[in-house]
């Protein structure tokens, strides 16, 4: 358990990770790091503390391409899960989160954590770490995140990757590579929390920076980086308010739309069959295959190319392009891809707001972020236009559903 780190005994120097993690060094920042420090040291009657940090992650281009092994342009964002920890020899993991309650989940006990649950998340990290031969032990923690919840930017993958990533520090000397630790966080999230998640998000969240995702292998993510950061960028959220009750079998049709699909061309998934048999293949089945299918196919063919100049463009600083490529994926995802709107139903909060918000952009570009039909949707704003573009939206939205980005540059990490 020796450490090459020694834990805080104060956090001076602290600010120094702040432009990695957070795009800048804020007064509110350093507060939160404070209060959370001062938080776990009176809790666990401590002096000192090792502080671990891990983000959750926006989708920038690849709307609902993952599921068919199509590809993805990901990054870290600046807002995180932190915690305050210290290692235990009691092998029980004690998580003090806020807001919630006591997570207590015991290495050495059965598996008594119900599905669903934070402490089920627990349990699925250290099963997966143990299957793949590595170590766990216990610590105590406190956590505290404003990765929101519902937002589309991934919370829950935020937390199983910052355990994952404890784990890999107190007790594997770092080895734990960053793919290990999206797989293990994946495997939490299916098996121990019921949600039959792909690895889109963990894998962001992991590796952080802008990163280039392709999915065309079962089980196996290739990652490519993007040296660029957006720093005249930023990514701003916005929450439209809309519900996701009952929309469970909306999202379940596209990729199973999709593999409709795949499978009449003899298939499973559309990344095996190259666009042009795909356009050969359909030709004789348009009594098969219902229109909007085949529309989400092309969407995915058309989208997988656009991932590319997303890409490209960012590596060469050619703003132009990646702005246009983005606005196009936004029309692809109202038109092709369906998924803005929920058919028959005269609610229909993502065009609403990426309609407003297009008033407002002044050259940037917005479209459906995630899963789509509610939720949230992405707009890329130039910095100079950011405060306009704010103040206009905060006129139609809560200002704390416009939430304001910047590219974190690293992944989940012990500082």
């Amino acid at each position: 358990m020796a450490q090459m780190k020694c834990p805080y005994s104060d956090l001076k120097g602290i600010e120094s990770n702040f432009h990695a993690l957070y795009g800048e060094v804020t007064e509110e920042q350093v507060k939160r790091y404070q209060k959370e420090f001062d938080r776990f040291k009176k809790l666990f009657n401590v002096s000192c503390a090792y502080v671990a940090s891990s983000s959750g992650r926006v989708e920038v281009c690849g709307n609902h391409t993952d599921h068919n092994g199509g590809r993805v342009v990901s990054c870290g964002i600046s807002l995180d899960t932190l915690a305050m920890f210290l290692p235990t020899d009691n092998n029980v993991i004690h998580i003090k989160s806020e807001g919630y309650n006591d997570i207590v989940v015991n290495l050495d006990g059965d598996e008594i954590e119900k599905i669903g649950t934070s402490p089920a998340l627990v349990r699925g990290v250290v099963v997966g770490l143990k299957n793949k031969g590595y170590k766990v032990g216990g610590f105590n923690a406190c956590f505290t995140s404003n990765v929101l919840g519902g937002a589309g930017i991934s919370s829950s993958a935020s937390f199983e990757v910052l355990i994952a990533e404890i784990l890999n520090f107190l007790y594997n000397d770092g080895k734990i590579t960053a793919e290990e630790k999206a797989i293990v966080a994946q495997f939490s999230e299916n098996k121990y929390f019921g949600k039959p998640c792909g690895l889109l998000d963990q894998t962001a969240i992991a590796f952080g920076g802008l990163k280039a995702l392709d999915f065309a292998k079962q089980g196996k993510i290739s990652v490519s980086n993007i040296d660029n950061s957006l720093s005249e960028y930023s990514l701003v959220l916005i929450n439209t308010g809309g519900s996701h009750a009952n929309l469970t079998g909306e999202y379940a049709s596209i990729p199973e739309e999709m593999k409709m699909v795949a499978r009449a061309l003899g298939k499973e998934k559309l990344i095996e069959i190259s666009e042009e048999d795909f356009y050969k293949g359909i030709a004789g089945l348009h009594d098969e295959l219902p229109d909007r299918a085949i529309s989400r196919a092309i969407h995915f063919y058309n989208e997988n190319k656009r991932v590319d100049t997303v890409a490209n463009a960012l590596r060469k600083n050619d703003y132009e392009s990646f702005i246009k490529a983005i606005n196009e994926s936004g029309i692809s995802s109202m038109c092709k891809l369906q998924n803005c709107y929920v058919a028959g139903s005269n609610e229909q909060p993502i065009p609403k707001a990426l309609s407003i918000a297009e008033n407002f952009l002044c050259g940037g570009a917005n479209r459906v972020h995630g899963g789509g039909f509610a939720g949230t949707i992405l707009n890329i704003v130039k910095d100079d236009n950011l405060a306009y573009f704010i103040d206009n939206m905060s006129r139609y939205y809560d200002k704390k559903d416009i939430i304001p980005l910047k590219v974190r540059s690293v992944g989940a990490i012990v500082l």
